[in-house]
């Protein structure tokens, strides 16, 4: 029988599609052994609830390039760059970033960049459009919002995880360039189930005016801030090492019906203790009612915490598109360093 973990987040208002849920991938890796570790002594609340993401960029993303001779072109920008400044000023926003073009009046303007790991300085002149408008002939993104899930709550400091992987930008598949963010309350409307070769969704709603937390990084291995304002989120289990993990039953903690939070049954079929991403683990949802609801593993369930023999152990990362019913998890004392 499910434990069925009711939630202490309100729900919501703005319908939004879960587009940060579990990455799509097609195929798996090689298992690697490990021994048995004795554990971290770090107690943490599995969540499992989704939540409203808002993430803002530090300068703003290069999503794209039109074809022809433009003025992003001819400067040498590419898409990917990062724009950090204009003329020295700070680069805060498209809106921000548009203004400067028009105060140019068709001058030149020099942007320091981020291309990669790497600084430099271009030199662009943007050109008058048919609305009369300067522009240098590039889409430019600043921020990005959709629905994920809370990993885990730290009681003893306010702190939490989410996600399991980063977030990425939608076109240029890079990590967005973290500035600041926001979660906010979510709750659950419908579910797309997951089929071979398409992936399901969770789709809510999420309440713009109102915040649980903010965040402080976005990194490879998940997001991470702090939230006070949670509470009444469960009893704290201890965390895992990744030697004390096993091939063998385990559950996931979901939200995938309205605000209710519910554990479902998987198995750990292999491990990877040599992962250079957030696939450490791979996972099949066995549990029948999940697997009614969603077909298995969906996109916004990235984030869903892993649960053996009464440890935290990790989280859903990924889904196989070719089986929904098999994806990834992270271990989440990979998770705990990128946090740190």
């Amino acid at each position: 029988m499910h434990e069925n973990h009711k939630k202490g987040i309100s729900r919501l208002r703005r319908s939004v599609a879960a587009f940060f849920g579990a990455l799509l991938l097609l195929g798996g890796s090689a298992m690697a052994a490990g021994t048995p570790g004795q554990g971290t002594g770090r107690m943490l609340v599995p969540v499992g609830h989704t939540v409203g993401i808002k993430l803002y960029a530090r300068g703003v993303l290069v999503v794209g390039l039109p074809d022809g001779a433009t003025p992003a072109r001819r400067c040498g920008l590419e898409t990917g760059d990062v724009i950090l400044q204009c003329c020295g000023t700070a680069v805060t926003s498209t809106e921000q970033f548009q203004s400067m073009l028009q105060s140019s009046n068709g001058g030149s303007l020099e942007l320091q960049i981020r291309r990669n790991s790497n600084c430099r300085t271009l030199s662009v002149t943007p050109e008058e459009n048919e609305s009369g408008i300067y522009a240098i002939g590039a889409w430019i993104r600043d921020s990005m919002a959709g629905i994920g899930t809370i990993t885990y709550y730290d009681p003893e400091n306010g702190t939490f995880g989410a996600l399991g992987h980063g977030i990425n930008d939608v076109d240029t598949a890079q990590l967005m360039p973290f500035s600041s963010g926001t979660i906010l309350p979510s709750t659950v409307k419908t579910v797309k189930k997951g089929a071979c070769g398409s992936a399901g969704q969770l789709k809510g709603d999420f309440e713009l005016t109102t915040e649980l937390g903010t965040l402080y990084a976005n990194t490879e291995c998940g997001i991470f801030g702090r939230a006070e304002a949670l509470s009444d989120l469960g009893e704290a289990l201890p965390v895992a090492e990744s030697g004390e993990i096993r091939v063998g039953p385990a559950v996931i903690r979901c939200n995938v019906e309205g605000d209710s939070v519910q554990d479902y049954r998987v198995e750990i079929t292999k491990l990877f203790r040599d992962s250079s991403d957030p696939r450490d683990m791979l996972l099949e949802v066995t549990d029948p009612e999940l697997l009614t609801l969603t077909g298995g593993i969906v996109q916004g369930m990235s984030g869903s915490p892993i649960i053996q023999d009464g440890k935290l152990v990790g989280a859903v990362t990924h889904v196989l598109v070719n089986d929904p019913t098999r994806g990834y998890g992270i271990f989440i004392e990979n998770m705990l360093e990128a946090a740190s």
